[in-house]
């Protein structure tokens, strides 16, 4: 589904985050993206969704590159593809609903997208979402009433009614407690099973990688140097992973 060659991002400065990357990505994966702060795993997110435009290398989904695609194709390429941020990204003023339904501007037509005018069948998709996170009964609330929780999960909903084939989260972890951590995992883990979605998300939290990750990658300056079974990830490896960059 997603393949992955000689990936290499270098940002203004010379700061090199990804250093030749190869991965592929099937079908309904569950996989965690581990590593150091400063490793790369932000730019590589970015970077299969278009983003982020690499410095060299290629990334395809389906078979379509995405760094030669056209407009027309990268917009077709993002469709298939939801995102969870690490600080949610969510439009605070407005309720649940609204910010949820933001997931569907890019299948419904210009004219209803600049007017927020979303199909009544849309609107249901939403409700379904919401439902299925946890947060039916708050539809109606003011994001910025939510607890950080619960504001992750708006915007796991947000990018699940896209109805994407790929879901990316970046240290969706990051803003929340250590218990709240489990419960979105768990919450992602169980979609990627039941709809066969293949979800990456990014973490630097060893034991929740360990824990949640069937697939592991690790990332280290901008290197892949582990690609397995979480079972495979002893500590050997781990320091492998999280050894500072003058290791």
């Amino acid at each position: 589904m997603i393949r992955v060659r000689s990936l290499r991002k270098v940002y203004p400065g010379g700061t090199v985050a990804l250093d030749g990357v190869d991965l592929d990505l099937a079908a309904g994966e569950f996989v965690a993206l581990i590593g150091p702060s400063g490793a790369g795993k932000s730019t590589l997110l970015r970077c299969l969704n278009g983003l982020v435009a690499p410095t060299a290398g290629d990334v395809s989904v389906d078979g379509v590159s995405v760094g030669g695609a056209s407009a027309d194709e990268l917009r077709r390429v993002r469709v298939g593809i939801g995102f969870v941020f690490q600080q949610f990204n969510l439009m605070r003023r407005l309720s649940v609903l609204e910010n949820v339904l933001v997931g569907r501007l890019s299948r419904v037509p210009t004219f209803r997208s600049l007017l927020a005018l979303f199909p009544a069948a849309d609107v249901v998709r939403a409700h379904a979402v919401l439902e299925r996170v946890g947060l039916e009964g708050l539809a109606g609330r003011r994001v910025d009433t939510l607890s950080g929780g619960q504001q992750q999960r708006v915007a796991i909903a947000r990018a699940l009614v896209q109805d994407p084939r790929v879901l990316l989260a970046d240290e969706p972890m990051a803003s929340l407690d250590p218990a709240l951590a489990h419960t979105v995992l768990a919450l992602l883990r169980r979609i990627s099973q039941e709809d066969g979605l293949t979800v990456v998300t990014s973490l630097h939290v060893l034991e929740l990688a360990r824990l949640y990750g069937r697939r592991v990658v690790g990332i280290r300056a901008g290197r892949v140097v582990y690609d397995g079974s979480s079972d495979g990830l002893t500590d050997t490896v781990a320091e492998r992973i999280f050894a500072s960059r003058a290791a």
